[in-house]
């Protein structure tokens, strides 16, 4: 089997506990991803065979080009993501498809040429058209301020969608003999479209016109030790809290990193911060803080007081399943609903704002740190479903013995 994916690495993350669990149950697996040595070592690191596609990621991410770049981008990402998807799907008998939506465009587009089925996966759930909430709008395509139907606003992301990717699309499609797709949304949702989210944390409520299949997130159970350094570090004094942003840039990230290891240091707590693509490091060399690169979170996470984040999916998923209480300090896309979510769960902090200050972050921590928090999370963290990726390998085996 082949899956997916351009994005970050929580795009990337999801596939491997995929392709670990079908492995264990007797099937194979392949990943296309964008080619950040950050992706090659971590499917290197499992054994699992990585085929480059389109772009760096990091640098694209790193790059933040205007708004109106966003077409040729997608037609970059689109037109990689067609060669890598051709030359890995050889013998394979489902597509996987993930990530951005030239991405998944491109992948199922692969598919549909080779006569190969193909699932859209998603990691949040704001990108399937519901009533009960309006669409994240694109960068520099904001709605109409007098628009404030839900469906109205539906009709008007699939238009944007259009505008900005059906020729990302539409071009290769048109290079192996395809026709065009007029509904570049539909065509990547298709009928039946899988929500690889924990049903606590991401509740989906039935939606006339889709058949969502909810699997449970796609958790693998991370084996790797923490590094020497940092298991001394952990020892040494009371649990520290963790400040980390992942795949986000940052591009005030120096102010970030002092501005997150004041505030903790004012609620008399150690500070373990990340450096991640924003490249946060240490202000100064005092022993209460420790910096570090790559690490296994599932067990990191359940040796903090708190987790200070971006709010990504498989963060959040990642914190949410340890119990640990949460900041949540969203930047952008689907960040604002996960930090929404930890909210409304009483498990942590939505912040205000992409750009935490002294005295917000200070609130924020407070409020984290409290001792209800902390019993809120343990109790939620119990609920959490760890399955997802096994569920979901056994669909897909299920459905490749059917069609045999």
């Amino acid at each position: 089997m082949l899956l997916s994916t351009y994005g970050s690495r929580g795009d990337v993350e999801p596939l491997v506990g995929l392709a670990m669990r079908l492995r264990e149950l007797g099937g194979e697996a392949r990943v296309c991803a964008p080619p950040d040595e950050d992706f090659v070592e971590r499917l290197a690191s499992v054994g699992v065979e990585l085929v480059p596609a389109g772009p760096s990621a990091r640098a694209m991410t790193k790059a933040a080009p205007p708004p109106s770049s966003l077409p040729q981008r997608a037609a970059e990402v689109a037109a990689g993501m067609v060669d890598a998807v051709t030359a890995a799907a050889d013998g394979c008998d489902v597509v996987v498809a993930t990530g951005v939506y030239p991405a998944v465009a491109a992948a199922r587009s692969v598919a549909e040429k080779l006569g190969i089925r193909s699932v859209h996966a998603t990691f949040q759930q704001l990108t399937l058209p519901s009533p009960r909430r309006p669409p994240l709008a694109y960068p520099g395509r904001p709605f109409p301020p007098e628009v404030t139907d839900n469906q109205e606003l539906w009709d008007l992301d699939a238009r944007s969608i259009d505008a900005l990717f059906g020729a990302a699309v539409n071009t290769p499609r048109a290079s192996i003999g395809l026709p065009p797709v007029d509904d570049v949304r539909a065509y990547v949702i298709g009928e039946r479209p899988w929500l690889a989210t924990d049903p606590v944390l991401d509740p989906w409520q039935r939606t006339a016109g889709l058949d969502v299949v909810q699997t449970g997130a796609w958790l693998l159970p991370d084996e790797r030790p923490l590094p020497d350094a940092l298991l001394a570090f952990l020892e040494a004094g009371p649990p520290p809290v963790y400040v980390g942003f992942g795949s986000m840039p940052l591009h005030a990230s120096g102010d970030a990193a002092r501005v997150a290891v004041e505030a903790v240091r004012a609620q008399g707590r150690r500070v373990l911060v990340s450096h991640g693509w924003a490249d946060l490091a240490l202000i100064d060399d005092r022993d209460d803080c420790f910096a570090v690169g790559e690490a296994n979170h599932q067990a990191l996470f359940g040796r903090v007081a708190a987790v200070v984040h971006h709010g990504g999916a498989g963060t959040t998923a990642t914190a949410t399943r340890a119990g640990v209480p949460q900041v949540v300090v969203p930047q952008l896309a689907d960040q604002p609903y996960w930090a929404g979510r930890v909210a409304e769960l009483g498990i942590g902090v939505a912040h205000d704002g992409p750009t935490p200050a002294f005295a917000s972050l200070s609130a924020a921590l407070g409020t984290a740190l409290a001792p209800g928090t902390g019993a809120r999370a343990k109790a939620v963290a119990a609920t959490v479903r760890t399955d997802g990726a096994t569920v979901a390998a056994k669909l897909l085996l299920a459905a490749g013995q059917d069609r045999s």
